[in-house]
């Protein structure tokens, strides 16, 4: 196969929808499994913590404690199994492997939020409150 084919299929089969996320980021990776001839979503909610490879292979590890136990799975970014992945809160890190967190447990453990987001966040609860706010405003004046 010439290496136009080869990068054109490539591309066919890489999913766009995917969101932009880095590592420290706490993400949210549904999954379809098969239990016998039934299909289901399953969540696996962590804190991403390497990133590694690109185009079609393109893997990331995602990290979680469950009842004081870590579990780390390792997913390739454009398989069919994912059904979608969701950044549910940015973090603020310096390495590329976060593979330090293997040792720590509790508050150690934790990654520093990003203000960046959190900013984001806040600009858009004030945008939805000055869309509600001018239309209370105007029937008080109104009525006045």
């Amino acid at each position: 196969m010439s290496s136009l084919a080869l990068e054109r299929f490539e591309r066919s089969h890489m999913k766009s929808d995917l969101p932009e996320f880095r590592v420290g980021d706490t993400v949210r990776v549904n999954l379809r499994v098969r239990e016998g001839d039934r299909e289901r979503i399953q969540g696996f909610e962590g804190i991403c913590i390497r990133r590694k490879g690109g185009g079609p292979s393109e893997m990331v590890s995602v990290r979680k404690v469950s009842s004081g136990i870590g579990v780390e799975r390792t997913f390739f970014l454009h398989s069919p199994q994912i059904e979608s992945i969701k950044v549910v809160r940015r973090g603020h890190v310096r390495r590329a492997y976060l593979t330090y967190l293997r040792e720590r447990s509790g508050k150690s453990a934790r990654v520093r939020g990003s203000k960046k987001f959190l900013s984001q966040k806040a600009v858009g609860q004030k945008q939805a409150a000055e869309a509600a706010g001018p239309e209370a405003g105007e029937s008080s004046s109104q009525d006045s």
